[in-house]
């Protein structure tokens, strides 16, 4: 399914993962439900799309050095191509900027985001991902995971992430891979991939992730939008074009959601991690998990209640 131009009849009981409303079709809901994700074609307008190129690349020069945002670097090349987009691989946190920000507040995105979430929307956590050209190291490729082990909030399935490609995206330039009914799973333990190639901070993967699994390639074109659950494995692979494959994401979650404390459970190396990173940039010492969370948390749609 790719619109939702036919409304739904409300099915109370039926869907578990979608909220009854007029935007998406019973196909459509029934799609999600199985597989757990959704993709729209031409969702996000080209005139948009140009106007957060242009400000991922005065990012990238530092005209504008957003608040609070992580630029994620390939050091190894700032030597060849200084500041520029040869060596940014990722603006994460960019809720500071105004112009990359208007993604999450967009209504055409919005409208949907709702149908997962509910009324009251949170944007919790941003990224615009210039996927660079690899080597055979594969430094860029994102191993198989799942979202959630990154976020101390639930439920997961008030929780959605909104994807959209800012060029063609294929199989050549590393794509979205994603394992359709994998979020009937639990959430599993991750980890950095113990490969030969250089792990990218954060990029961490499925510990027990079965290469032989069945996937699917998500082909996507320049405007093209999918949403996906938490707990939906997916990851993306190597760019082996001499070109960026850019994207542009927000994970959404209800107001209502509530944190969690994860020590003790599979998460709690990643809150040292992070917790540690942070507190290394802004030479902080009393900075908790929750507290970073709430930085980055923005009400985009209707009240604040819990996040």
């Amino acid at each position: 399914p790719t619109s939702a131009q036919v409304s739904a009849v409300p099915q109370p009981g039926r869907f578990c993962y979608t909220l009854d409303n007029d935007v998406l079709t019973t196909e459509q809901r029934q799609f999600y439900e199985d597989n757990r994700y959704l993709l729209f074609k031409k969702l996000v307008s080209d005139k948009d799309i140009e106007r957060f190129r242009k400000e991922f690349m005065r990012i990238c020069t530092k005209e504008v050095n957003p608040p609070g945002a992580m630029i994620m670097k390939d050091e190894s090349l700032r030597s060849q191509y200084g500041q520029s987009e040869k060596v940014v691989n990722k603006v994460q946190d960019f809720q500071e900027d105004k112009e990359l920000f208007r993604y999450c507040t967009l209504p055409e995105v919005l409208k949907y985001v709702e149908c997962f979430t509910g009324p009251n929307i949170m944007a919790m956590h941003t990224m615009l991902i210039n996927k660079l050209p690899d080597s055979d190291k594969q430094t860029f490729l994102h191993p198989m995971h799942q979202d959630l082990h990154y976020f101390p909030f639930r439920p997961a399935d008030r929780i959605v992430c909104s994807w959209t490609a800012m060029e063609r995206a294929d199989q050549d330039n590393g794509c979205l891979v994603v394992q359709p009914g994998t979020h009937k799973e639990p959430l599993k333990p991750h980890g950095y991939p113990k490969s030969e190639g250089k792990a990218n901070k954060l990029f961490h993967g499925l510990l027990d992730y079965d290469e032989k699994s069945p996937r699917v390639h998500l082909v996507m074109e320049k405007g093209d939008t999918v949403f996906f659950h938490p707990l939906l494995i997916h990851g993306s692979g190597i760019n082996k074009t001499p070109g960026f494959r850019k994207s542009i994401s927000c994970h959404f979650a209800s107001s209502q959601c509530y944190y969690i404390d994860v020590k003790n459970t599979d998460q709690e190396h990643l809150e040292k991690e992070i917790v540690e990173m942070v507190r290394k940039k802004y030479n902080a010492t009393s900075v908790e998990l929750r507290d970073i969370w709430n930085f980055r948390a923005r009400l985009v749609q209707g009240e604040r209640i819990n996040l």
